[in-house]
């Protein structure tokens, strides 16, 4: 069924980059210095958004497709799970977002290293959710 595999792919898609973000970028970002570290995360974030949130609706959609098709509870319990990024970030990630956005680059401090520091840790409830809608994904392909 089209509409399973390309919600099983898209929601790959989804975590692997979610999961780059927490192994490679987010690591190779605080070895920077506070004002650079800012600087860096600041656009990476704006295009990381756009692209992680659109994965998630559109994965999330055809994960609601297959479920009308087929009428098994686990394509919705995929779709579910991934569109669960969107509630995750809006209102447990989003408050760091928006205190490390209105932050002035040359107001950068340790106080915001720590705040970058915590939003990778929060960022990996992205990844783990990504990777735990791609595997109900894949259990419903069987």
């Amino acid at each position: 069924m089209l509409a399973g595999e390309l919600a099983l792919t898209i929601a790959a898609v989804f975590t692997g980059a979610a999961i780059y973000i927490n192994i490679a970028e987010q690591p190779a970002r605080l070895q920077l210095d506070n004002r650079s570290l800012l600087a860096e995360w600041k656009p990476a974030y704006k295009r990381g958004y756009i692209m992680q949130a659109s994965l998630a609706v559109v994965g999330g959609l055809f994960g609601l497709v297959a479920f009308l098709s087929t009428l098994d509870w686990r394509w919705l319990l995929g779709a579910v799970v991934l569109l669960a990024n969107w509630p995750y970030t809006l209102f447990v990630i989003a408050p760091t977002n928006n205190r490390l956005m209105e932050t002035p680059l040359e107001s950068a401090t340790a106080e915001t290293r720590r705040m970058l520091e915590r939003w990778g840790a929060l960022h990996a409830g992205r990844s783990a959710l990504g990777l735990a809608a791609t595997l109900i994904f894949l259990w419903a392909q069987r």
